[in-house]
């Protein structure tokens, strides 16, 4: 036999064995991917449960935004740490750990008995998210390789769309009942984990890891300013500070002074980060992670879109729970659109790496957020559930769940197994900060929208006497700083005022026009967010027709 015979025969010899090698039990996934479901599902579940929340601890609504922004913060501040302890301590084990950490977590939330003790709650779920996240790549990594490694990829991202389905379904008919009942639903959903989680493949650690103290304290320092700035402009000031603001700097909030600092902060962590690794330290993340402009550019788009969905996934709830008086079973049935389009693509996407590039999947992704959230703004009135605003939320769907799976996907194969922890780490970081920030943000412009347009509509209106607004409104709302109330616990609050008939009707009727037009600002701003974010997309991979991104090579496409 030829050389060149024999050559052919080893190299189908060698395909043959990784194809069998790649056809591992699918197993594990399904307890991987209920990992990534049991922190989704509480994600989405605190939004849907809002209008019970709100009467539970009579709290206003976005107080549920700052429960979300709680758990982000957990994550992202500690999600670096989590990747290396996954690493020292084994991923089984530390799975396995975190896991009962969430369900601890769990059963708080459940019995709290004030807002303080739910964002507690939240809060320690956000470090079990820290540990979890990280661990979820690396678990995927040591069970599957080739097109198999891809697809377990695909389905991580669409486990998080499948829990977001099901919270919506689940915890809309259960929160008409009582909203901690959806959660209790998780205690169960931790249970199975930490029994099925027997299944995974046993991984030892490696005690040799070593942990940059400072890379955490810089990191977690960083992440927690930026993330309480953007939580607290709305109540500190997006410029000038409030009364409620804790302290001033020359009459400068504090809010947007926390969130410099916490840039400052970051970039001194990747100049600690540079110097460590050069120095012969380990470093808290890759370096080959955070210098890659493919890494940069797929974190940045991951930004980006998780932020508009966190800003979408709060925004409808408010405004169908309390803008319109509904049910958080209306709640599911209108996002019902959004959530299961969102999923169908999610896994659907993966058929077309082989035809069409990242870059180019990425560009049309953004331009389908783009014209949907601009489409809503021009539809969307108080009847929620009409057609055209159920293509508006497909059209939104479509790009969602492509980038999602899509970035993500990205990022893996970006690359090597050794580095699966890092890439994690920087997913997670990534998605946690811009749910955190996306939902602070759309909270504060929504409502600082709100309050501008009802203080100027109110002091103008000629048919609100100069003794109304002065005396009897003003005992009961601070004009200056206007949070969504409903309309039926307006007039409650106008009863109690000497308020002619016609005054009450003119107030009710200019906080329901100045809530829906709030609305509509927000998602043009959410459209312009979208077109903007096409720019970075150019430095995402250009893989060639037939070179699916699960089989490509780190690096190899880098000059297309």
């Amino acid at each position: 036999m030829s050389k060149k015979s024999n050559s052919k025969a080893s190299v189908s010899q060698a395909s043959h064995l990784d194809d069998d090698e790649a056809k591992e039990s699918w197993v594990p996934m399904i307890v991987i991917a209920m990992g990534q479901m049991l922190m989704s599902f509480n994600v989405a579940a605190l939004p849907v449960s809002m209008g019970g929340m709100v009467a539970s601890f009579d709290t206003p609504p976005t107080t549920v935004g700052t429960a979300i922004v709680m758990y982000s913060l957990g994550v992202s501040g500690f999600i670096m740490l989590g990747g290396k302890l996954g690493q020292r301590f084994g991923s089984k084990t530390f799975f396995q750990i975190a896991v009962a950490m969430f369900l601890a977590a769990m059963i708080m939330m459940v019995a709290s008995p004030t807002a303080v003790i739910m964002l507690a709650a939240q809060g320690l779920a956000g470090f079990a998210g820290a540990a979890l996240v990280p661990t979820l790549v690396v678990l995927i990594a040591n069970h599957y390789r080739g097109k198999q490694q891809a697809q377990a990829v695909g389905w991580l991202g669409s486990a998080r769309a499948i829990a977001g389905v099901l919270a919506f379904v689940t915890v809309g008919f259960l929160a008409a009942i009582n909203w901690r009942l959806g959660f209790g639903l998780l205690i169960v959903h931790a249970a199975a984990i930490l029994l099925l989680s027997f299944k995974l493949k046993p991984s030892a650690g490696n005690p040799d890891v070593k942990i940059d103290f400072l890379g955490v304290l810089l990191s977690a320092t960083a992440i927690i300013c930026i993330t309480f700035g953007f939580n607290n402009l709305r109540n500190w000031g997006l410029l000038l500070a409030r009364d409620a603001a804790p302290f001033d700097l020359l009459g400068v909030s504090p809010a947007p002074i926390l969130i410099v600092i916490g840039l400052v902060i970051g970039t001194g962590f990747l100049v600690w980060t540079h110097r460590h690794a050069f120095g012969g330290g380990t470093p808290l993340l890759s370096l080959e992670v955070i210098d890659a402009p493919r890494e940069w550019a797929a974190a940045a788009t991951l930004f980006v879109i998780v932020g508009t969905e966190a800003a979408i996934n709060f925004s409808v709830p408010l405004y169908i729970q309390i803008v319109q008086g509904s049910s958080s079973m209306a709640t599911s049935i209108a996002m019902m659109p959004f959530m299961l389009t969102v999923f169908f693509t999610a896994i659907l996407i993966v058929r077309f790496y082989d035809r069409f590039s990242p870059r180019t999947i990425a560009r049309t992704a953004f331009v389908l957020v783009a014209a949907g959230t601009l489409w809503l703004a021009f539809v969307v009135s108080n009847d929620w559930n009409v057609v055209p605003v159920i293509i508006g939320l497909i059209t939104v769907g479509l790009g969602q769940g492509a980038l999602v799976t899509l970035l993500f996907n990205v990022l893996v194969t970006s690359a090597p197994k050794t580095l699966a922890a890092d890439v994690g780490s920087l997913r997670g970081v990534t998605q946690n900060l811009a749910a955190a920030v996306g939902t602070a943000l759309m909270g504060t412009l929504l409502v600082g929208l709100l309050a501008s347009m009802i203080h100027s509509n109110v002091i103008d209106n000629p048919k609100i006497s100069p003794e109304f607004k002065q005396t009897e409104l003003a005992s009961q709302f601070d004009l200056n700083n206007i949070n969504f109330i409903r309309n039926d616990q307006l007039k409650e609050r106008l009863g109690q005022t000497a308020a002619s008939p016609e005054q009450v009707d003119e107030v009710v009727r200019i906080n329901s026009e100045s809530r829906l037009r709030a609305l509509k600002i927000g998602f043009v701003v959410l459209a312009g967010l979208s077109l903007l974010s096409i720019f970075p997309c150019s430095w995402l991979p250009g893989y060639t027709p037939g070179n699916v991104p699960g089989n490509a090579a780190p690096n190899s496409d880098k000059q297309k």
